[in-house]
């Protein structure tokens, strides 16, 4: 049996592919920037020379800056939320309590499951080399921290959740000020305001609300007779921009790559949000990829753990440079993403909101969800 939520906006038409493209893009420069854990010593590189690492020529940009893909993934959430969910949750269409079963029930099955996955591998790994696997925190206090996904310092477990557990704390701030205004004033103080802060959770925000400041402007241009001239001059700059930034500001990205991610993303959300017409065959390949992205990004590390305990167990180097290997690794991943949204995560989704949420449209006969735009965000 499947199960949709009733649409609340004409926009739900657009499947937002180009964003699915993109999520895509920077779960897979996460993959690639979190490889070089497999030459870690405990929470350290060791002996790591980052140009020869595999493809480098072509993949050194998503070697040295993948981690930024965190933001754009919360800059995407943003513009999911406010496309789905502004006028839903402002209108009180959507309660509190469905809002929350939706969030729950996308995020943390598979959470709990890597959770424990590592949980019971990283004592083995400690045992055979005397320290842990990149995150060291593995104690009791975190373990229960993750389990009730309550932010926390330190990397511990399954680490990469902290990204989430973050975008959680987004959450409750979205749908309670929604209820009170849906200016894009709002948005507007929240990202000044936040770009001067330090710290990810201030990050989160900025991020998270400068994407809902771009998903307001697509929705406010769709009837405008001005909505040509927008979207090219949109496309100018997402065109331009980056070229820009390297030729003047080439020996500073790293100090200022907030502050240009920042502004160039919601450009590049704007743009690649517009509707797109393609094959039935390709919509369901993007879409599948798009779905692919939670999984890969909460299995990549057990994966990893799972490789570097077999080569400890063996007593083999781990060949870092080998492009095989390499190859292996992100196949594995994902492979086992996909399988894992098909086979687990999909069915845990529809049984906890089946169970949990009344007001659901049913489709008898059918047993997997059918994705929608974001399904992170779904």
């Amino acid at each position: 049996m499947q199960f949709a939520l009733k649409p609340t906006s004409p926009a739900a038409v657009n499947k937002l592919l180009g964003l699915e493209v993109l999520r895509f893009l920077t779960a897979f420069a996460i993959l690639i920037y979190h490889y070089q854990h497999f030459s870690f010593v405990a929470d350290k590189p060791v002996d790591l020379v980052q140009e020869h690492l595999p493809l480098h020529g072509l993949l050194h940009v998503f070697y040295r800056f993948g981690a930024s893909g965190v933001w754009i993934f919360w800059g995407i959430s943003g513009f999911i939320f406010f496309w789905k969910y502004r006028d839903a949750i402002a209108d009180q269409s959507v309660s509190g309590w469905k809002f929350f079963v939706l969030r729950f029930s996308r995020l943390y099955p598979l959470h709990l499951v890597t959770l424990l996955l590592v949980a019971m591998l990283q004592p083995v790994y400690f045992g055979l080399n005397g320290y842990f696997f990149v995150y060291q925190e593995n104690d009791l206090r975190h373990f229960l921290l993750q389990l009730l996904m309550i932010l926390q310092r330190g990397n511990s477990f399954n680490a990469p959740i902290w990204s989430i557990l973050v975008e959680v704390l987004v959450y409750f701030l979205f749908f309670l000020m929604l209820r009170a205004t849906k200016s894009w004033l709002l948005n507007l103080v929240i990202v000044v305001v936040c770009a001067q802060l330090d710290g990810e959770i201030a990050a989160c925000f900025a991020f998270f609300y400068i994407g809902g400041l771009a998903a307001i402007v697509r929705q406010a241009v769709a009837s405008v007779p001005s909505r040509f001239a927008v979207e090219t001059g949109a496309w100018l700059a997402a065109v331009l921009l980056p070229p820009i930034a390297w030729i003047f500001a080439r020996d500073q990205l790293d100090p200022l790559k907030f502050q240009l991610m920042l502004t160039y993303t919601p450009i590049l959300l704007f743009c690649l949000s517009r509707d797109i017409t393609v094959p039935a065959s390709i919509q369901k390949a993007v879409e599948a990829a798009g779905n692919m992205t939670y999984s890969s990004y909460l299995l990549h590390f057990p994966i990893q753990l799972v490789i570097v305990l077999g080569f400890a167990i063996l007593r083999s180097p781990i060949p870092l440079y080998d492009v095989k290997f390499f190859g292996v690794y992100i196949a594995t991943t994902l492979l086992a993403s996909y399988f894992t949204y098909r086979y687990f995560e999909a069915p845990a989704q529809n049984l906890i909101r089946q169970n949990l949420i009344r007001d659901v449209l049913l489709r008898p006969g059918v047993t997997a969800v059918r994705p929608t735009a974001l399904s992170i965000t779904k």
